[in-house]
């Protein structure tokens, strides 16, 4: 059965449980549980840290814990017994492990580990406290540093101050407000500024002398050295040296280190020095040698000093080094260190040229105790002290301390030539003329010795010393010592004897029990032989020992006095005097007749001697005034008033315990309180009277000790008296406070004596309340008090300093032990807030007044519900609270001070007084509000208080009221506001609805309501959860209970509802964004209300819609809201239905449809505005940003029709544009707004960042700034329609300075287009699929615009990089529901094609492509990707029979680039093309690009023929796929033409096609011909005889002409020349026009490689015809990282489709030998037979004329011939090519012409080459040269994909371009250098012609059988750069090319005026061709034409008509009329 626990109550988890058994509680180890019922050893209960869930879990895992229990039953609260601040510590560390393991994940390194070490640390301690074995003071000490640690780790965390007493939290429900805040503020403050140190302390660590002439040992001297009065201040710190210069003892190292104690700040200035005198122990001269003297002296050897001022300028834990001095005589060595001081160089110099004594010092602050405490150092360290008493004198202090300095001496030569060596030796000897042992003390470091021994200089009678020696002789000893020193001549000779001449001494105390006089005294030395005995000391006595004491009758002792030895004494004693004043008054009873005079001496005696006997002199004086009271009585009062304000001076301050003692314990005046209170009284009675006031203010001021000698004498005459005479001594002391009330009320003008005197007495008045309480009851003490506090005027005029201390005395007063008890207070408190009432009035002593109102609040606790207590809250409430709520207003409404120390006691002021008015309002009950709110006589007294009130709790909420961490203070202000706002919301409906509504009142209210609810301190969902339960169980959350005091608020107002649309929608809008639910529910209602108002007020709720709009769009930038509350605002909709009464039916219709479409909008409206806050949210500007904005702007614009934030929005958004550097995209944003102004000058006010003025001063602006950012997007056309509008408008104002600007910028932007580089972006298609996409994205599609550079790999990896949980989608087919709907994000990425929309300028010949690339990728609306499948059977001998391709458009909702990177796709178009079809559209793009090339050649836009040349030969010799040969067995078989009558037109289409590229081809191979270097002639010769072999494959017959170079024939006879100087190349019957949207029709050459299939799509090629022999299925693209074969500038698409034959199986044209030969060829060079490359001669079945015959090794290229061949490397067979194709190296090719890798693949066609028409061209001339792969220019490495059997396998992926500067990589441009305009200037190079005759047959139209290879026609569908792949781009060669040398006769340059016949392929007539010499360039002519295209019609169903149809471009939407912007 379960029991109810009764002592069982709070545990902790010592185990961990998993909770296996049913109702069980799951447990971790170091939970904590609170008990609720038992049952047969199981517990029922919770853990702490989630208390809903209850379970039961086993007795034995549990550790008890005690605790008391609060409300016991359901809702009882458990709170442990155990200490305190164990209990802080471990909820503390258990909050701080979460966020630790956060700053880990931050990589904040440098807080993590010094977290962990402190966390460490306080277990350590929490270990020791829990022990228990600590003593009180280490309990104490481990406390003290738990909470500093504690405190240190919650600041470094952000976390909460917590406030403390006596290191244990403080509950502060328990302590009142004013007294929490001072517990906060002091932490504050012990945090934030550390209290300056007042003692000082130097560190002094002696590391080692260097010096050179070292050898004997040394003894260092430090002391301190003021160089102002020229004295030693300090005792001085003794070490010595061994014979290295190190310190003797090194294992103690304590040893060498003093701590220099008790430094003043005074005495922190720079001329204090530290000063260190070396002494050398050893031989009298320094360079003697050892056999000279063996005895040893002390001897000077240097001296080194340093300001203490260098220490606190510079880091003083560094070892310093100081230079070490001697002076040049001995004799001035007594005063070395005063010479290094003053710099008197000549006196001194270095001792050695490196010697340095190595130091260590370092200045230390505060308590020396407290030093030592932090183990700084050890305790062996020396204490050296300064000369005398430190500042303060501490009582018990015990010191009788003697300073001896040995001056100096006079002496005479004693018969001898020289002077003598003297040496000192000190004794010290005792009354019975024993030497006392261990007594002088040479210094700190080393021990007391019992003789001392001075250094010796040499040859000296005049010798100085000034060594100082500390004689602590004890008290005991003192009397009947004296000192004795004996004088020594210290030989020089080998005996080195010391030898006596003389001796001196002196007695240390005289005979009336002085001791010797401080000063320097002068000795007699007596003079005495070497062996006289001194130890009998009587013998000397007798005699005089100083010339002062000399004695005539002495005469005899005294042989001579002329030599003198000088010493000067310093006593410091606690015990012994030197003042005979001082004695003569202690022996009063000795001499009466003197005690008058004495103690008039009394003053003049210095304080520390009398301290030294204060008790002594007490006595004395109360021992006279009990003799002869009448006579002396006076006088003793003067001298008691003297030693007590005496004790006020902060030097013996100290002493003040020992007098208080005195009273207590020694004082035994019993009859003295007469005599005390008598001449008090006649002191205070003269105040008035008397001018001078100094003495009675001396009297007053010592008033407080005074009276306690009154009171103790008495009590001690009551008790023994028994009591007597009490009435007397009562009306004495009434008599004397009515004296002190007269002299008080005394009004006085200006600060006169009188008020000095008041002044004075009222500053220690209150410290005599606590000694009369001794005698008096507490009533009576407070009437004395009151009536006394009472007599003080009052008026205004008065003095200020008057008045400031009247206040201290109240303060003391408040602060006095009198005014804590209740009777007392109730007396005294009228009269202090009558006094605090005047001055708050006033606004004078604000700091004063608060401090007294603080602790008048300490004294009254919270839940007192005494009667005192209440009536004192009574009173309070009537007398301050209105000046209180003014004196808030006016300190938090003045500017706050500029110096920080101002500026913080300002800040002191307000919280004091906001704490005390927090407490006043916390103690007042009910029965006050309501006295308070009945003393309102009218309304207006009340609205007054109200709004007041209410404006200063707006006051108190605000941020910067508290520092941030004060979160306890700011929930106690919470908890007291509120409750206060409850109380007076009752009077607001009672007072001010209804008939006296008053707006501003009920405004005020709401205000302060809503910042309440939102105040950040307030947010408990930002809390950490122990720290929300803390709250919640504490206070509840406030922001419920205020937001249903705003819901019933609103209730009752009624019809005044209206006056609060729209002004409180903002407001309360931000009060529902708070994610509470409970307030949410409750406010939102309002809104409906709101709109139900409004609506019958003007029959809409546009205000209502507007206000909404405004303000949700503010607050949720602010990162306010959450999607919770989207969802909640659409529960306003089922919330119209309960009203059906309110309106009409009709109106309840529009009410519900408007009311659901507002609701509607402003959800569509938050989910833009949420996806927005979470995006802002993020770092870099990244395309969620940019979309998420885009968003927002256009559903300002279109659905909500607000202009002001739609322009806001575009300017948020062209700032993002710039800062991402997306400048054509900023540009686009601003034209939004420059299209919403007209050219008008109607005036625009200031706006976002744009000043006043005309409408046409800022669409200029905007103009230029759109011109600019047009210019840096390199999107010049744009830039130029722009430049054309302002330049109008410039031309209409006749502006015409600015008109030539505009016109000189637009030329710029031309000669932009032409000479400067602009790269072709690549475009994608991103998908984004799942919930979990923003708002905007989800379940879209988008096409965006990549970056320069950017390739499929690299813009998806960026695009999960944004979105970093998305999963990348494998396949391009379009996913289903399931996807759609998923809980995650897909992403869909792959590469798509443009359509461009302008096909005029992209069809047109001669159009530079500078000028071309520009339409290509900019107003693109629609794209296209291609997916490739097999429908039906495939063949494996042909694929391309069943290769069909899935073609898919996409149409945007804008055109790119516009106002973004991206767009949304709107429509999407699905077509299949047929396999024809794709055959007709490959074959048109190759002849297109064959054209491009030819024209380009022929204008000279291209200086290298290489992409010519690689073209021609990939379509001439296509060893690949085996050309169109697959197309003929495809579609021109019976079969297929039976099957597919319908494809009759497209099958004719392809024909002819077929035959046009023979014809385009036979007269590229003419213009080849004219432009072909000298040494790639036998490329060229082999390319002829291919295409006769080609030709006749295809069935064609030799043309009836002969083709002959001709100019190009234009119909109107005359060539027309373009800007660019590049003339039309193409005749306009040559041009095929094909309005197929594709950018494969486009003769851009830079689009396409230089064969027609290879190069553009080999890797497709390769993924899906390559698997055709195996494999049936639909291919489905995959978004692969590259798809274009070669490394080109762009990435080509990955929806490719090729259905071009595969190459391994050959021509089936070719012989089976041909076929062997290509085999052979595959081989390596040394596996292949030889005649694979040299065919055999002898062989019958080769032709006589075969190219090969003729061909022998001597016309192989050397470097081909030498060059090493890896055989793996290649894949067809290798034939012979010029160094110069293959390196780009000819002296007409540039050098980056072609592809840097030698190891170029080669075809090879085989030894059945047809006959050349012309029998007479010699053989080199007939050999056909291979070309290169047309697939592989870039590497050799591509050759490895091919298998030993042909197969093509996938190409590896290229090489990306990785600089952008590569020219050979990413020029596009293929017109010539831009520095030249005409191809005659600037570096064009020439071409070297050719001067070979050939004939070519007439082409038969309609053969059947065509022959082709890979490369003639069958295009990928790909777009790929020529950069890399044909050398298209080359470098413009920066020198003149020389013609080549030549036999033939040179013949002069053709003139351009002359124009050739035109040139037709139909001409049947032979012409002769003209030999032109190889030495001649080509002139500048019109090269020859192309011939014209067949003229047919094309079929209609080739594609889908809408591709077909031109596409309408889309006009923008009407500009609107902006408003005043």
């Amino acid at each position: 059965m379960w029991i109810p626990t009764e002592h069982e109550k709070y545990g902790v988890v010592i185990a961990s449980f998993r909770g296996t058994v049913p109702h069980s509680l799951s447990l971790e180890i170091g939970d904590t549980v609170q008990i609720l019922e038992k049952c047969d050893g199981w517990y029922r209960g919770f853990a702490f840290k989630n208390p809903n869930i209850k379970g039961i879990f086993p007795s034995n895992y549990i550790h008890l814990k005690n605790a008391c229990v609060k409300n016991k039953g359901q809702f009882e609260m458990v709170i442990p017994t155990e200490d305190s601040v164990i209990t802080e510590m471990t909820s503390t560390l258990r909050d701080w492990g979460t966020m630790w393991k956060q700053l880990y994940v931050r990589n904040e390194g440098d807080l993590f580990h010094r977290l962990w070490h402190i966390m460490n640390e306080i277990l350590d301690l929490r270990r020791q406290v829990l022990v228990g074995h600590l003593t009180h003071d280490r309990m104490k000490d481990v406390k003290r540093h738990i909470t500093a640690r504690l405190d240190w780790g919650n600041e470094q965390l952000g976390l909460d101050l917590v406030p403390r007493k006596e290191y244990a939290m403080v509950d502060p429900e328990e302590i009142s407000i004013t007294e929490l805040y001072r517990l906060m503020e002091h932490r504050h403050r012990k945090k934030d500024t550390p209290v300056p140190a007042s003692s000082h302390h130097l560190f002094v660590q002696m590391k080692s002398l260097m010096c050179s002439n070292l050898g004997e040992e040394l003894e260092v001297i430090f002391s301190l050295f003021d160089s102002k009065e020229n004295r030693p201040i300090s005792e001085r710190f003794f070490l010595k040296l061994n014979r290295n210069g190190l310190p003797k003892c090194p294992e103690k190292p304590e040893r060498h280190c003093s701590l220099f104690v008790d430094l003043g700040s005074s005495e922190l200035r720079k001329d204090i020095y530290i000063m260190v005198h070396i002494i050398r122990i050893g031989r009298m001269g320094a360079g003697e040698k050892k056999n000279a003297c063996n005895v040893q002296y002390r001897r000077p050897f240097g001296c080194a000093v340093l300001s203490i001022a260098d220490l606190l300028a510079g880091d003083t834990k560094d070892d310093l080094i100081l230079k070490v001095y001697m002076c040049n005589t001995e004799s001035d060595w007594y005063q070395i260190h005063e010479n290094i001081i003053k710099k008197l160089n000549a006196r001194y110099n270095l001792t050695g040229s490196n010697a340095g004594l190595a130091v260590s010092l370092q200045l230390l602050h505060g308590d020396i105790e407290q030093i030592r405490r932090d183990s700084m150092f050890t305790h062996g360290v020396s204490i050296t002290r300064k000369l005398g008493f430190s500042n303060i004198i501490m009582p018990g202090e015990m010191r009788n301390d003697l300073y001896i300095t040995m001056e100096r001496g006079e002496f005479e030569k004693g018969g001898k030539s020289v002077a003598r060596n003297v040496e000192v030796t000190m004794y010290i000897v005792d009354s019975g003329g024993q030497i006392l042992k261990d007594f002088i003390s040479f210094g700190s470091g080393e021990p007391p010795a019992t003789e001392f021994h001075s250094f010796v200089l040499y040859h000296n009678n005049s010798p100085r010393w000034a060594e100082l020696l500390k004689l602590p002789i004890p008290v005991d000893k003192f009397r009947g010592a004296h000192l004795r020193f004996e004088f020594r001549h210290c030989s020089t000779k080998e005996k080195g004897e010391k030898k006596l001449f003389g001796f001196s001494f002196v007695p240390l105390m005289q005979e009336n029990g002085r001791t010797l006089p401080d000063g320097t005294h002068e000795l007699i030395v007596h003079k005495c032989e070497e062996n006289v005995s001194l130890q009998d000391s009587s013998r000397y006595l007798k005699f005089p020992f100083s010339k002062g004491h000399l004695l005539g009758n002495n005469h005899q002792a005294v042989k001579t006095t002329k030599e003198s030895f000088w010493i000067t004494s310093f006593l410091c004693s606690t015990k012994l005097t030197q003042n005979g004043d001082m004695l003569d008054l202690l022996k009063w009873r000795a001499h009466p007749e003197k005690i008058a005079g004495c103690l008039s001496k009394l003053k003049e005696i210095d304080g520390s001697e009398i301290v030294k006997f204060l008790q002594d002199t007490l006595d004395t004086l109360f021992g006279i005034l009990d003799e002869n009271s009448q006579k002396y009585g006076s006088q003793v009062f003067d001298c008691l008033v003297h030693i007590i304000n005496m004790l006020q001076d902060s030097k013996f301050h100290h002493f003040k315990p020992v007098m208080d003692t005195y009273i207590e314990s020694h004082f035994a005046g019993a009859l003295a309180y007469r005599d005390l209170i008598k001449v008090l009284k006649w002191h205070v009675d003269r105040i008035t009277e008397v001018e001078r006031q100094a003495h009675n203010q001396e009297v007053l001021k010592a008033q407080e000790y005074i009276f306690k000698y009154i009171v103790q004498s008495r009590k001690l005459f009551s008790l023994a008296t028994g009591g007597q005479n009490e009435e007397e001594f009562c009306c004495c002391i009434q008599e004397l406070l009515m004296s002190v009330r007269f002299f008080l009320s005394q009004e006085t003008k200006g600060a006169s004596t009188l008020s000095q005197a008041q002044s004075v007495f009222l500053s220690s008045f209150p410290a005599v309340y606590s000694e009369l309480l001794k005698l008096f009851d507490v009533r009576e003490v407070a009437n004395l008090v009151r009536d006394t506090l009472g007599s003080l005027p009052t008026i205004t005029n008065a003095d200020e300093s008057l008045q400031a201390v009247k206040l201290q005395c109240i303060g003391k007063t408040v602060e006095s032990q009198l005014y804590t008890s209740p009777e007392s207070r109730y007396i005294l408190l009228p009269v202090v807030l009558h006094h605090l009432y005047v001055h708050l009035q006033e606004q004078k002593d604000l700091v004063m007044c608060a401090r007294i109102l603080s602790n008048i609040f300490c004294l009254i606790k919270k839940n007192s519900s005494e009667k005192s207590v209440l009536e004192e809250i009574d009173v309070i409430v009537n007398s301050l609270l209105d000046v209180l709520l003014r004196t808030i207003l006016e300190i938090t409404s003045r500017p706050q001070p500029a110096g920080s120390a101002t500026r913080l006691q300002f800040q002191d002021v307000t919280g004091e007084f906001v704490s005390c008015l927090l407490s006043l309002l916390r103690q007042m009950t009910d029965r006050h509000y309501q006295q308070l709110l009945d003393r309102f006589k009218t309304r207006d007294e009340l609205r007054e208080f109200l709004l007041q009130i209410f404006t200063v709790f707006r006051i108190l909420i605000r941020p910067e009221m508290f520092p941030k961490d004060w979160t306890v203070m700011r929930l106690v202000a919470n908890n007291v506001i509120i409750t206060t706002v409850l109380y007076l919301s009752d009077a607001l409906r009672k007072n001010f609805l209804n008939e006296s509504f008053d707006y501003k009142i009920w405004d005020s209210y709401f205000y302060l309501a809503v910042i309440f609810i939102n105040q950040l301190c307030l947010q408990l969902e930002m809390f950490t959860p122990s720290k929300k339960k803390k709250v919640l169980e504490k206070y509840g959350d406030m922001r419920v209970t205020m937001g249903c005091e705003i819901f019933s608020m609103w209730q009752n107002l009624g019809e005044h509802k209206v006056h609060f649309i729209p002004a409180l929608i903002g407001p309360f809008l931000e009060v529902t964004l708070i994610p509470q639910p409970d307030l949410r529910n409750v406010m939102i209602p309002i809104f409906h209300d709101m709109m139900d108002w409004e609506q019958r007020r003007s029959g809409n709720f546009k205000q209502v819609e507007a206000k909404l709009i405004d303000k949700l769009d503010s607050l949720m930038s602010e990162g306010k809201g959450d999607e919770t509350y989207r969802e909640l605002f659409n529960s306003i909709i089922p919330l119209f239905g309960p009203y059906p009464s309110l309106l009409k039916k009709i109106e309840r219709e529009t009410w519900r449809e408007s009311g659901i479409s507002l609701i509607a909008t402003v959800t569509r409206l938050m989910e833009r505005l949420l996806d927005y806050r979470d995006c802002m949210k993020m770092g870099e500007v990244d395309g969620k940003k940019i979309g998420c904005t885009v968003s927002l702007l256009n559903f300002y614009k279109t659905e909500l029709n607000k202009e002001e934030m739609y322009i806001r929005y575009i300017h948020k958004l062209y700032d993002l544009h710039l800062k991402a550097q997306n400048f054509t995209e900023a540009a686009y944003t601003l034209l939004l707004y420059d299209e919403l102004l007209e050219w008008s000058d109607r005036p625009l006010r200031e706006f976002l960042n744009y000043p006043m003025q005309t409408e046409w001063q800022r669409k200029e602006y905007l103009h230029l700034t759109i011109i600019q950012n047009f210019d840096r997007g390199k999107c010049w056309e744009n830039g130029i329609i722009l430049c054309r509008k302002i330049a109008d408008q410039y031309e209409s104002y006749y502006d015409y300075r600015n008109l030539s600007k505009m016109r000189v910028m637009e030329a710029s932007l031309y000669d932009k287009i032409m000479d400067q580089q602009r790269l072709e972006p690549e475009f994608f298609r991103v998908g984004f699929y799942g919930k979990k996409f923003p708002f905007f994205l989800r379940n879209k599609e988008f096409v965006c615009r990549g970056h320069d550079y950017e390739r499929l790999e690299a813009f998806q990896q960026r695009m999960l990089n944004e979105f970093p949980h998305a999963i990348a989608m494998q396949h391009a087919n379009q996913p289903d529901e399931t996807i759609f709907q998923a809980e995650a994000q897909y992403l869909q990425i792959y590469a798509v094609t443009p359509i461009p929309e302008s096909q005029e300028v992209l069809q047109r010949e001669g159009i530079p492509d500078n000028i071309k690339s520009f339409y290509k990728v900019n107003h693109i609306w629609r794209f296209r990707y291609d997916r490739p499948f097999h429908k039906g059977t495939k063949d494996k001998d042909n694929e391309f029979k069943s290769l069909w391709v899935e073609r898919t458009t996409l149409i945007l909702v804008q055109s790119l680039p516009g106002i973004s990177r991206w767009f949304e796709v709107e429509k999407r178009e699905v077509v299949e093309m047929s396999p024809l079809e794709n055959a007709i559209e490959v074959l048109e793009n190759k002849n297109q690009q064959l054209r491009t090339l030819i024209s380009q050649c022929q204008t000279r836009q291209m200086q290298n023929i290489n992409p010519l040349t690689m073209c021609l030969n990939g379509v001439i010799d296509a060893a690949v796929n085996g050309g169109v040969t697959r197309y003929q067995e495809a579609f021109f078989v019976k079969e297929y033409i039976l099957n597919h009558p319908e494809d009759g037109e497209k099958i004719t289409c392809l024909r002819e096609l077929m035959l046009e590229q023979a014809q385009i081809l036979e007269f590229g191979l003419a213009v080849h011909e004219k432009f072909v270097p000298q040494d790639m002639r036998p490329l060229h010769k082999k390319l002829v005889d291919q295409f006769f072999v080609m030709k006749s494959s295809l069935g064609i017959q030799e043309f009836a002409a002969c083709v002959q170079a001709s100019p190009i024939h234009f119909p109107n006879g005359s060539p027309r020349v373009s800007r660019n100087s590049m003339p039309v190349s193409m005749s306009p019957e040559g041009a095929r026009v094909i309005p197929r949207r594709s950018p494969l029709s486009y003769p851009a050459a830079n689009r396409y490689s230089s064969s027609s299939l290879s190069s553009q799509a080999s890797a497709e090629v390769s993924n899906i015809t390559g698997q055709s022999e195996s494999s049936d299925e639909v291919f489905n693209m995959q978004p692969s990282p590259s798809t274009s074969s070669l490394s080109s500038t762009h990435s080509a698409s990955p929806n490719v489709t090729s259905s071009a034959p595969s190459s391994a199986r050959g021509s089936p044209l070719l012989s089976d030998k041909l076929k062997h030969s290509r085999e052979n060829s595959c081989l390596s060079p040394r596996e292949r037979p030889c005649s694979a490359i040299y065919p055999n001669p002898s062989e019958p079945s080769q032709p006589a004329n075969s190219g090969f015959a003729k061909w022998n090794e001597a016309s192989i290229p050397r470097c081909i011939r030498d060059s090493p061949r890896e055989p793996e490397e290649h894949v067809g067979p290798i034939s012979a090519l010029p160094e110069a194709y293959l390196t780009g190296k000819s002296s007409n090719l540039s050098t980056s012409s072609v592809a840097p890798d030698r190891r170029i693949l080669f075809n090879h066609i085989g030894d059945g080459v047809l006959p050349r028409s012309d029998p007479n061209l010699s053989g080199p001339e007939k050999a056909v040269n291979s070309t290169p792969s047309s697939w592989s220019l870039d590497s050799g490495k591509e050759a490895r994909n091919m298998s030993d059997s042909g197969k093509l396998m996938t190409p590896p992926v290229p090489p990306r371009p990785t600089q952008t500067a590569s020219p050979a990589r990413h020029v596009t441009s293929v017109s010539p250098s831009p520095a030249g305009r005409s191809p005659m200037k600037g570096s064009v190079q020439s071409f070297t012609p050719s001067p070979v005759d050939y004939h070519s047959s007439g082409l038969i139209s309609n053969s059947p059988v065509l022959s082709g290879s890979y490369s003639s026609g069958i295009s990928s569908l790909s777009r790929c750069s020529m950069s890399e792949t044909s050398g298209f781009e080359t470098q413009v060669n920066e020198h003149p090319v020389p013609i080549s040398n030549c036999n033939i006769s040179e013949e002069p340059v053709r003139k351009e005026s002359k124009t050739p016949p035109p040139y037709s392929v139909y001409e049947r007539t032979l012409r002769r061709p003209v030999p032109l010499p190889h030495s001649l360039s080509i002139p500048i002519t019109d090269p020859p034409a192309l011939p014209p295209k067949p003229l047919l019609v094309r079929p209609n169903n080739l594609e889908n008509s809408s591709k077909r149809t031109e596409q309408v471009p889309r006009p923008r939407p009407l500009p609107r009329k902006v408003s005043q912007l």
